[in-house]
């Protein structure tokens, strides 16, 4: 049985779906989540996965340790298995992404594997962008998409100036995998921004 909640995040509401496997679902705002779930006030997955996430946004968590219940093809699975690989703060394009799974002329197939994944955030595909680092289609919108690469951007950062390191950072060590903020603005058209991200902290001073 399928159930589900709703919870408040930067981006908007977030609706969880999940069964006592794992989680099967996290819908952007503006998604269209249509399935046969049951709303619930408390469930482990769901109570879990909300926890996950809102730590995520809190700039406390990296990586998620909630089991995943993925309903797709084989093909699908195989990309989004290769979405949860790539290191928060780090990026990849659809051809990167398409070699990582073995199949390094799937750079369209991938796209579509990206464009129907069901659970947003956890499965980061907005962590993939475009060959030249445009930020191309995301189910929650452009604005989403750059809110989150920011955001992790930021957390990065923030871990990086501190005394010990964050113990859950994982960094990125492939140069051409790596999409700057700068890139993404040139890049990308300007869209309108959502709840700002974390600043990130100032450069000491040389001496």
């Amino acid at each position: 049985m399928l159930v589900h909640t709703v919870m408040a995040s930067p981006l908007g509401k977030l609706k969880l779906v999940a069964n006592d496997h794992g989680l099967v679902a996290v819908a952007l705002p503006g998604q269209d989540a249509k399935d046969e779930s049951i709303a619930v006030r408390s469930h482990a997955v769901l109570d879990q996965a909300a926890r996950e996430l809102s730590e995520y946004f809190a700039g406390k968590r990296h990586r998620f340790t909630i089991k995943l219940e993925l309903r797709g093809t084989p093909f699908q699975k195989r990309v989004w298995r290769a979405l949860a690989r790539i290191p928060f703060g780090g990026s990849r394009s659809y051809g990167e992404l398409a070699s990582a799974i073995g199949n390094p002329g799937a750079a369209r197939a991938v796209g579509r594997a990206n464009a129907t994944n069901p659970i947003a955030i956890l499965l980061p595909c907005h962590r993939v962008v475009g060959a030249d680092g445009a930020l191309t289609g995301y189910a929650g919108g452009v604005a989403a998409k750059r809110w989150l690469l920011d955001h992790e951007e930021s957390v990065g950062a923030l871990c990086s100036h501190a005394s010990a390191p964050c113990p859950t950072r994982v960094r990125t060590t492939a140069a051409s995998a790596c999409v700057t903020r700068r890139d993404r603005r040139l890049a990308s058209p300007p869209v309108t921004r959502l709840a700002p991200a974390p600043e990130r902290p100032a450069k000491p001073a040389r001496s």
